[in-house]
C-alpha cells in the first residue's frame, strides 16, 4: 500500500527552534517575536521576548505564513514583489499576510516544506540571523 513519510515539526522541536532563535536574539541584544508554523500554516509555537516591538507578533506569524505557503524565504521576495518583478501583485493576495522582508524561512524535508519560522523585532539582518539559528536546529533534527 502506498505510504507517505515525511518529517513533521512537533511541539518539542518547535520549542527548541524558538529557544535557538531566542538565544541568538539575546546574544545580539534584539528582542524578537518568534513563530513556528506547521506544513498547513497552523501556529505550533510562539514566543514574544520582553521588550519586543508591538507589531512583531503579527509580523513574525505572517513571515512564517508567507514562507510556508509560498515555499520561499521572505527576504528573497523583495525584488520579486517590486513593480518590475515577477510577483508585483503578491501583496494583494493572502489577505495582506504576505511579507517581503527577511525573517521568514521555510523548513524543508527533501522537496517538501513541512513548516516555517518567522522572526520579527530587529533589522533585516537581525531577523534573518535569528531565523537561521532556528533553522539550524530544525536541520539537525531532520538529519537525526
Amino acid at each position: 500500500m502506498p505510504r507517505v513519510e515525511r518529517m513533521e515539526i512537533d511541539l518539542a522541536l518547535a520549542l527548541a527552534m524558538i529557544e535557538a532563535a531566542t538565544a541568538k536574539a539575546r546574544e545580539i541584544n534584539a528582542p524578537m517575536s518568534i513563530a513556528i508554523l506547521d506544513a498547513g500554516a497552523n501556529l505550533l509555537a510562539f514566543h514574544r521576548m520582553d521588550g519586543a516591538e508591538l507589531a512583531g507578533p503579527n509580523l513574525a506569524i505572517d513571515k512564517a505564513y508567507t514562507s510556508v505557503t509560498n515555499r520561499i524565504e521572505t527576504g528573497d521576495l523583495k525584488s520579486r514583489v517590486a513593480p518590475d518583478g515577477d510577483l508585483p501583485g503578491m501583496f494583494a493576495n493572502g489577505n495582506g499576510r504576505y511579507i517581503a522582508f527577511a525573517g521568514g524561512i521555510p523548513c524543508w524535508d527533501g522537496d517538501r516544506v513541512v513548516g516555517a519560522i518567522g522572526v520579527s523585532g530587529g533589522s533585516w539582518d537581525e531577523d534573518q540571523v535569528c531565523a537561521q539559528a532556528s533553522i539550524t536546529v530544525f536541520e539537525a533534527a531532520a538529519r537525526a
